[in-house]
């Protein structure tokens, strides 16, 4: 037989008193527990002095709330914090019970292809799409009552194993709602982060190189149309981005710089160009002899002459004098065709491939650094005018 002593707190569980206004949960401190006929005085924090005969039914429980202070500023600051321990603990059991799902969609066990079902998850969740968010797990406590489920996630979370007992039924369906609504938003946010892995050409969060976070200065990908295909859903794709820091815009263009390794992979890209579109004409039956100046009147031809790239236009623009010599700056960067193709910034997850190192999201965007951040709005309107005509047309043949 449980023993309680004068002063101890208890919660009713269970009464079988028809006519009292206690309710489960109700607190209360014991006054004298009459061990003989086993009946507990207590008085009860509403105000009833209520006895609880434990051999004839009555139920009650160690208590941890303390008794009623008077004081409603730290009734509410303690409730305040037990609520944001029930906020932590959702959100934990959310990220948990995301990462088990995603195993299963996006992860070790998932079949198929998951970079392309982690981009459908994401256009679900920006497009809050029902088909999407449903599939998603949720907290649920079908199958118990509330009180049981309540209390083993409020004894969780706050290491009270009876201070439920001592909730009112609001302060219950309060702890409830913010435990689940914790839970809830942890999943969505979590799925969201590892879609964003998943989806990642480079399986990491790129998602601090989308274009409208570049500024000039930052690091952002860039490609051109030529470089856009379909993908399987019908979707914008593009086969390959090249990091770079933004140095200008140019006619409403990119303008940046890069390293070595991406310049290099700008000038084989090219040369994939050349070689498919040379594929092409030998297809339509062009003659052999015929395939060079073909693709030369389409296409830049692009190569490395020690450091420096050579551009040769001849062909494409019909100038003798139209072939670029592009050598480094003095940190060892490049600007390939930086005022002759129409560079974009692009979205990263779009990219099927991407050539250049990634900085991490708080070294991404910087101010711009000195002498690469000169205006063009100073040149003549008609230049301006003749130049995109001019670029536009090169970025059409380029794309061939």
């Amino acid at each position: 037989m449980t023993s309680y002593e004068a002063g101890q707190r208890v919660a009713l569980l269970h009464t079988t008193d028809p006519y009292t206004l206690l309710r489960t949960g109700d607190t209360g401190t014991v006054r004298r527990h009459n061990q003989g006929h086993n009946i507990v005085e207590v008085t009860w924090d509403g105000g009833s002095t209520l006895s609880m005969c434990l051999d004839d039914g009555d139920r009650i429980a160690p208590a941890a709330t303390p008794p009623p202070t008077g004081d409603p500023v730290a009734e509410a600051a303690g409730w305040a914090a037990a609520l944001r321990r029930m906020r932590a603990a959702g959100t934990e059991a959310g990220r948990t019970a995301a990462e088990w799902w995603a195993q299963d969609t996006i992860g070790a066990r998932a079949s198929g292809g998951t970079r392309l079902a982690a981009r459908r998850i994401l256009a679900g969740l920006d497009e809050v799409d029902p088909v999407v968010l449903d599939a998603l797990p949720r907290f649920s406590s079908a199958g118990d009552s509330v009180d049981t489920a309540g209390w083993e996630l409020f004894a969780d979370a706050t290491g009270d194993v009876s201070g439920w007992f001592g909730l009112g039924i609001q302060q219950r369906d309060e702890a409830m709602a913010v435990y689940r609504d914790a839970y809830d938003t942890a999943v969505t946010d979590r799925v969201a982060e590892l879609c964003h892995l998943a989806a990642s050409p480079t399986g990491r969060d790129v998602s601090h190189l989308r274009p409208d976070r570049v500024r000039i200065g930052g690091v952002g990908v860039f490609s051109g149309d030529w470089a856009r295909t379909t993908g399987p859903d019908g979707d914008d794709r593009i086969e390959v981005g090249f990091v770079g820091t933004l140095i200008d815009h140019w006619n409403g263009w990119a303008v940046f710089s890069c390293t070595r390794e991406v310049a290099e992979a700008i000038v084989a890209d090219q040369q994939r160009h050349r070689d498919r579109y040379r594929h092409r004409l030998r297809e339509q039956g062009v003659p052999a002899d015929d395939l060079d100046r073909r693709v030369d009147a389409e296409l830049a031809d692009l190569s490395f002459d020690g450091d420096v790239i050579v551009a040769d236009q001849r062909a494409l623009s019909d100038d003798p004098e139209a072939i670029e010599r592009i050598p480094p700056d003095g940190d060892r960067r490049y600007v390939v065709m930086g005022r002759s193709w129409c560079w974009e910034a692009v979205d990263p997850y779009a990219c099927d491939r991407i050539v250049g190192d990634l900085p991490e999201p708080d070294q991404a965007q910087a101010g711009p650094r000195p002498g690469h951040a000169a205006s063009l709005e100073a040149e003549p309107a008609s230049a301006a005018a003749s130049d995109t005509t001019t670029t536009n047309e090169s970025n059409r043949r380029r794309a061939r």
